[in-house]
């Protein structure tokens, strides 16, 4: 029997919002696709690459679990850096249950401290469990200094120690949170894994293919916006994409030599579609070049992003 088979009896289910917070890199998109056992959160080995608060939705027991997928935390210096930070915070403020994801490896760094002194001032109510990752890197004396020395800065209710790339740990974190979430009716349809339109997930999924071919600044200067979406007879999609660059030496990298990244990257996303959606899709993309679409309010809603929380 899965999850998913239990019946409910009327007043017993519990709901509610799960903030993934952290450094960039942290692991935390990783972690939001193994909890709810598909991919809905963009992942690449690049630090920054989820932008919008992305909800993944998992069912364990009785309980409905949305987990907030935040921008990853940092030192903002642009527009889009400042929008992506204040996102992060506006869905650990609004969260039923925070949880802060912290790299075995790096340790309490800098980063990490600063976020620690934000969580201080935010609504003493709200449990904050932290969620040590990547635990597979290090030796269990390290993580135990580690946990001590974290749980000296902040008094977190409990401390989890996983791999979110193997799983390890993630039974257990998903307990706690299932049986400390608010008594509540379920807040999305049985079926559902995402809060996102597909127009968006599909996006992210090419933007992913894009960062993961490409190198160094270029694919934080640019975005993917799905333009065009048609449902045809036979059941298939098609579906049309605009990456958006922000110079035109930029457009050429991202077509590549005779088109060859660009066909690489359409051919990974549509495959990507094709098994998340169960179905077939024809998917078209073109480069423009936008040089000030990182000033451009509209492109930052088709991101989930508040334009006004970029101003200095």
């Amino acid at each position: 029997m899965t999850d998913t088979d239990i019946t409910h009896p009327e007043g017993q289910t519990r709901a509610g919002f799960v903030a993934l917070i952290g450094e960039p890199n942290a692991g935390k998109s990783t972690l939001l696709n193994q909890m709810v056992g598909a991919k809905v959160s963009i992942v690449t080995h690049k630090v920054q690459t989820t932008r919008a608060r992305i909800r993944g939705i998992a069912i364990h027991d009785a309980a409905q679990i949305v987990f907030v997928d935040t921008p990853g935390i940092f030192r903002p210096r642009r527009r889009l850096d400042r929008s992506m930070v204040k996102a992060a915070w506006g869905g650990a403020a609004d969260a039923d249950i925070i949880l802060l994801l912290v790299e075995a490896h790096r340790g309490l760094t800098e980063g990490a401290k600063a976020i620690i002194e934000s969580l201080k001032g935010l609504d003493s109510q709200t449990p904050v469990g932290l969620v040590i990752n990547k635990i597979d890197r290090v030796k269990a004396e390290t993580l135990l200094a580690l946990s001590a020395e974290l749980n000296a800065a902040f008094p977190f209710v409990q401390t989890f120690m996983i791999s979110a790339e193997k799983g390890y740990g993630c039974d257990q974190l998903r307990d706690w949170l299932a049986e400390t979430l608010p008594e509540s009716p379920w807040l999305y349809p049985e079926d559902q894994i995402a809060d996102l339109p597909m127009r968006m997930i599909a996006a992210e999924i090419t933007r992913e293919k894009l960062t993961l071919r490409l190198h160094e600044e270029i694919p934080y200067q640019l975005t993917v916006e799905t333009e065009a979406w048609e449902e045809r007879k036979d059941g298939s999609a098609r579906v049309d994409q605009v990456v958006y660059v922000a110079r035109p030496g930029h457009k050429g990298i991202v077509l590549g030599k005779g088109g060859e990244t660009i066909k690489a990257v359409g051919q990974a996303a549509r495959a990507e579609l094709e098994e998340f959606m169960g179905r077939r899709v024809h998917l078209f993309l073109q480069v423009k070049v936008r040089e000030n679409w990182l000033d451009e309010a509209e492109r930052y809603n088709e991101m989930g992003l508040d334009f006004r929380d970029g101003d200095a």
